[in-house]
C-alpha cells in the first residue's frame, strides 16, 4: 500500500508540482489549502508525512506544527518563502523534522521525504536503551524518566537515542546533526541542535546550569552524563 504524503500549501501550482513528483515515486497525494483544514486532514487521514508551508491562511505553519505535535509524532517537512534563519529554526524547535526554504527544487522535497521517512519507519532493533532513571525502548518507540512516558518529536527521539547509545562519548554539534539530518545547510548547524538539545532536556526536566543527562562541553558539543 502507498505512503500518503499530506501536501499543505494555498498555491495550487505548487501542489500540482508536488504531487505530479510524489506520485512519481509511488506516494499518494493528500491535499490541504489552509492550517485548519490540515490540522483536519492530518487528524483524519494520518498520513506518512506532512510537506508543511510556513505561511498558510487562517493558521500558519508553526501553529499548526504545534496542534500536531500535542497529539503526534507525524514527520513535518516544513516549506519556506523566509530566508530569516530564525524563522527556519522556529519551525524545527516546534517539531518539524527538516526544511526546504522556497523557491526548490521537487526532486530535493521528494530527496528529503524519502530521507525522512526512511529515518522514522526503519525497523528498530529490539533493544532497550537506558541510563539511570533514563530508558528508551527502541521496539516501542517510548521515552521514560523515572517512570514516566515523555513524547518526544521523531528529530529528539533520534538525538537522544543517538546520546544514548554513546553515554558519555563527547558530540560536536555537526555530528549530531549529521546523525539525525542527511541534508544540513553548515550556517544553521549550531544553533539548530542547540534549539533541539534545548528542547530535549526541557521535556526531560533537565537543568542545563546543573545537568543530570544531558551536559554542554564547552567549546565542542553535548554528552550524556
Amino acid at each position: 500500500m502507498a505512503q500518503s504524503i499530506l501536501v499543505v500549501e494555498d498555491d495550487p501550482k505548487i501542489v500540482n508540482l508536488l504531487r505530479l513528483y510524489l506520485e512519481r515515486e509511488g506516494y499518494s497525494v493528500l491535499a490541504a489549502g489552509d492550517g485548519r483544514s490540515a490540522v483536519e486532514a492530518a487528524e483524519r487521514a494520518h498520513p506518512a508525512l506532512i510537506i508543511l508551508d510556513l505561511m498558510l491562511p487562517q493558521m500558519d505553519g508553526i501553529e499548526v506544527t504545534r496542534r500536531l505535535r500535542a497529539t503526534s509524532d507525524i514527520p513535518i517537512l516544513m516549506l519556506t518563502a523566509r530566508v530569516d534563519e530564525v524563522d527556519k529554526l522556529v519551525g524545527l524547535s516546534m517539531g518539524a523534522d527538516d526544511y526546504v526554504t522556497k523557491p526548490f527544487s521537487p526532486r530535493e522535497v521528494v530527496a528529503r521525504v524519502r530521507t525522512i521517512l526512511r529515518r522514522t519507519t526503519r525497523e528498530p532493533r529490539q533493544k532497550v536503551l537506558q541510563r539511570g532513571d533514563l530508558l528508551m525502548d527502541l521496539d516501542r518507540h517510548r521515552v521514560e524518566v523515572a517512570g514516566r512516558e515523555i513524547r518526544l518529536t521523531p528529530v529528539e527521539f533520534k538525538l537522544l537515542q543517538a546520546l544514548l547509545q554513546s553515554p558519555e562519548r563527547v558530540f560536536t554539534r555537526d555530528a549530531l546533526l549529521n546523525h539525525i539530518y542527511a541534508n544540513h545547510e553548515a550556517a544553521v548547524v549550531d544553533r539548530t541542535i542547540d534549539v533541539h538539545v534545548g528542547k530535549l532536556r526541557e521535556k526531560l526536566g533537565d537543568d542545563p546550569e546543573n545537568p543530570r543527562y544531558v551536559a554542554t562541553v564547552r567549546g565542542l558539543g553535548y554528552k550524556l552524563l
